[in-house]
């Protein structure tokens, strides 16, 4: 920089100070001046605020946003020509619905109407990258432009008309000190950015019009996407209600159960359940047992079926008091002779504890509960009396 441009910034700086701390006064600019100051400086804000609403109205996810911008700075460094679009949320719902209905198959109603609502949805998807590339073209791009363009050249008249002022203030004080010509030329150039700074503001304010023309773009474009958008989703609820009135109309398919394969447990083993009842091989013979005779263990498998009531054994059991019958796992009791309806066997009194509950014509098992052997019946549990030792039962 020159010595005279030093002085310059030199005579700049000194009034500025002046008038900020010492309470100096600069020329005034005429009110016309700064009432289109202030009108272009709420339309550069405007202008840069609706800019930042409208990206996010087209992009609404901001991470997206950042994402896609670095992919497009990516590409012009690499010279691509074609840059990633933005995610449409549309986008990834059709794709959502297409792959869950595919999932379902086409035997599903609503597998096929995901189906038809996903192909629906990417259609808007495509709509709106349609609605996003019209109005960056048409609103963004111009405004852009006239950010970086006309309201950035006034800013620079205005700066540059601010330091001549303040140039031509200093010297003005100091008239007398400088020389008189040095004084007009500060003064001309003070002028003559005033009115380059006021021209522009003026052209700017007057062609506003063009700003108007853009909005309407922005609107056209937004009716133009609504008006696919109503078409395509009028189709969809179309379809939908068609298949609806389809799946009415068929007959619905009542569930039938598959039968179920007959599950054969074959001989039981030990366990803590109850058992099926089993047949009891038929036996001639019956004697009366001492209470400390031991049945004779005999297979049932290979053995007739008895004709009369009878029982097989669980578990051992000892007898504890006279008249009560002893067994082995697995012996078949058969009921011979009834006394009543209550009380198998030929004592009439009930007997100290339960052991054995029998059922004439039924069948069943013997369980255990605390050491004593009970009789599972096929139908009603009763309470179970103590199996005695008869002479017309036979153990085996």
């Amino acid at each position: 920089m020159s010595v005279a441009g030093l002085k310059k910034q030199f005579y700049k700086a000194s009034q500025l100070v002046s008038e900020k701390v010492g309470g100096a006064e600069g020329t005034k600019l005429d009110d016309d001046f700064k009432e289109m100051e202030k009108k272009v400086d709420v339309t550069s804000k405007a202008v840069t605020e609706v800019l930042a609403r409208t990206i996010e109205y087209l992009q609404p996810n901001p991470a997206s946003r950042a994402k896609l911008t670095m992919l497009n700075t990516v590409s012009k460094i690499r010279g691509q020509v074609k840059n990633p679009g933005y995610p449409q949320s549309e986008g990834l719902l059709g794709e959502c619905m297409i792959r869950h209905g595919k999932e379902l198959g086409g035997e599903s109603n609503f597998g096929d109407a995901l189906l038809d609502a996903g192909e629906s949805m990417k259609r808007l998807a495509e709509v709106k990258d349609s609605l996003d590339i019209e109005v960056k073209q048409n609103f963004i791009d111009p405004l852009q432009n006239l950010c970086e363009k006309d309201l950035k050249e006034i800013q620079h008249h205005l700066k540059k008309l601010e330091g001549r002022r303040l140039d031509f203030d200093y010297k003005k004080k100091r008239q007398g000190k400088i020389p008189d010509e040095e004084l007009r030329q500060a003064l001309e150039k003070f002028e003559e950015s005033k009115e380059v700074a006021e021209t522009s503001m003026h052209n700017l304010l007057e062609t506003d019009i063009e700003q108007v023309s853009q909005l309407s773009a922005l609107v056209d474009a937004q009716l133009d996407y609504h008006r696919q958008a109503v078409q395509i989703l009028d189709e969809l609820a179309e379809k939908l209600k068609r298949r609806m009135r389809e799946a009415s109309s068929r007959p619905r398919r009542e569930y039938k159960p598959k039968p179920r394969e007959p599950f054969d447990l074959g001989e039981p083993e030990q366990s803590n359940g109850g058992f099926p009842c089993t047949t009891a091989p038929k036996i001639a013979a019956s004697s009366s047992f001492r209470s400390s005779d031991k049945p004779i263990r005999t297979p049932s498998r290979s053995m007739l079926p008895l004709d009369q009531p009878s029982c097989k054994a669980l578990y051992d059991f000892e007898p504890e008091n006279d008249g009560e019958l002893g067994f082995r796992e697995g012996d078949v009791i058969t009921l011979t002779n009834q006394i009543d309806e209550n009380w198998p066997g030929q004592r009439a009194s009930p007997p100290p504890r339960p052991a054995v509950s029998l059922q004439p014509g039924d069948r069943g098992q013997l369980g255990s509960a605390r050491g004593q052997r009970t009789w599972s019946p096929a139908g009603p549990c009763l309470p179970s009396p103590t199996l005695t030792k008869p002479s017309t039962f036979s153990a085996f």
